[in-house]
Parts: C-alpha cells; structure tokens; sequence
C-alpha cells in the first residue's frame, strides 16, 4: 500500500499488515510510524490525499479557535491509535483559505475523511478522543 511519509512526504510502498513494530521511509529514513498530524498547506494537499491508500482524516482549523484549539489534543491522541491504518492531518485555514473555500469550509473545526482521494465524510464541531475514534474506526 501506498504510505505518505509525514516527515517528508514522500510515498512509500509499504506491505499491508494489522500491526506494525518498525517502518522508515525509503528517502528521509524516518520512521512512518510517526503519528503527529501532519501539517498540510495547498501545495501538498492533493499529492497526499491522491497518493494515501489508507484514509485520511483532516481537520480544518484556525489558531484563533476555541473549540479547534479544544480538540486539537484530542486529534492528536486519536492519531496514536491509527500508525499506518489512517492519516491525520490538519489544514489551517486562516493560511490556506484558498482550501477552506475549496472544501466549502462555513464552520470549524470540520473533519473531512477522505478515502480513494474521495472525501467520504464529512463533521463539523469538536469531538471528544472516544468520538473521534469510533469515526476513524469506521472508514479504516
């Protein structure tokens, strides 16, 4: 399957498995089992949604957010749970609004869930890490 490297996204061929103990990147060597999400800015955005096998999961947000700045712990725990099984990554849309208006974006924070390169879902408003998981799990 086809894994976007989150340090320098690269996509690499990775074989599919239920549980991963080590995987690094074929170019920067870093290890893809690093779950931070991944900050995307327009010029990246496409060639990762277009080039992830696994679903995608991103958030759009912006600095000035309570609710965004609420969940954004959250987000990031969830991420944990899903090395290599989901994506997540995160889209400010104060700096990408060019984005946010592409995506139709009228409230944040919004969770869209992309699967094929398609978007498949879509959530608006903060959830809680147990929400956000059962929502992950659903589209994995």
């Amino acid at each position: 399957m086809h894994i976007v490297c989150p340090h320098c996204l690269s996509v690499n061929n990775v074989p599919q498995k239920d549980s991963y103990t080590k995987a690094n990147c074929g170019k920067c060597k870093k290890s893809l089992l690093d779950t931070k999400p991944i900050e995307l800015t327009n010029t990246h955005f496409d060639e990762v949604i277009v080039n992830s096998d696994i679903p995608v999961i991103v958030d759009f947000w912006a600095p000035w957010c309570g609710p965004c700045k609420m969940m954004a712990p959250n987000f990031e725990k969830a991420a944990t749970k899903f090395a290599l099984k989901t994506l997540f990554v995160k889209v400010n849309t104060e700096n990408e609004q060019n984005l946010g208006a592409r995506f139709g974006i009228r409230s944040i924070p919004t969770l869209i869930i992309f699967k094929n390169a398609k978007e498949v879902h879509r959530v608006s408003g903060a959830l809680d890490e147990t929400s956000l998981s059962r929502l992950v799990e659903q589209f994995k």
